[in-house]
């Protein structure tokens, strides 16, 4: 594994990357997305991956056959699979090489620990020989300190896109932002930014809500 390991999430819909994205970010990967099976399969090629976390919700068998040729091209990397609860893809995927299977939408602590455990990236704390109760409460002590730290930046992105009126960059960090908070419990900073990216999708820029999210946010 690099200094700074490399994460692929792959997934059709760029808000449903966004979240797990953002999560990984937060705990020291480089991460790189995917909109499918062609450009993540040339990601593979190209780059020394460590990580490949796979949310597709397209045709039955196509999270299972991404994972397997992967493999097939060389890619060395750890591999996750995100599905809907209940899903037919879930034992498919772990035959094909998958660590586990995690519902949708994904817990952040179930992510993080599961990492720390089996491909530990940069922040990720120590797993082993702690209770299982003290591994998560250190888990989510650190993430939310690394949230902390990240959001006077995430905060920063989106007024900048709000103030150039850049609806595409505003929608972008607004779900960045909506993502991580739901899953560390900010649920009133997630509201926001939720409704600030469904306007900016539509090409309005809302610069109220913006205002609002400084507030809720206490930036």
């Amino acid at each position: 594994m690099s200094a700074v390991p490399t994460a692929l999430v792959v997934g059709a819909d760029a808000a449903g990357r966004a979240p797990l994205a953002a999560l990984l970010q937060l705990t020291g990967w480089d991460v790189r997305e995917s909109a499918g099976t062609r450009e993540a399969l040339g990601l593979a090629r190209r780059l020394e991956l460590d990580l490949v976390v796979v949310d597709l919700d397209g045709p039955a068998g196509e999270a299972p056959a991404l994972l397997r040729r992967l493999r097939l091209v060389g890619c060395r990397a750890h591999l996750l699979a995100v599905t809907a609860a209940g899903a037919p893809d879930r034992a498919a995927a772990l035959e094909a090489g998958a660590l586990a299977c995690l519902p949708r939408p994904v817990d952040a602590r179930l992510l993080v620990g599961l990492l720390a455990r089996r491909a530990p990236g940069p922040q990720a704390p120590a797993a082993g020989g702690a209770p299982g109760a003290d591994v998560d409460a250190d888990l989510m002590d650190r993430l939310q300190q690394v949230y902390a730290a990240a959001l006077p930046d995430r905060l920063t992105a989106i007024a900048d896109g709000a103030r150039t009126g850049d609806a595409a960059a505003l929608a972008r960090a607004s779900a960045t932002l909506a993502g991580t908070s739901a899953q560390l419990g900010h649920p009133e900073v997630a509201a926001v930014c939720r409704a600030i990216a469904q306007d900016a999708r539509r090409g309005v820029v809302a610069h109220e809500l913006v205002v609002e999210l400084r507030s809720v946010a206490g930036g």
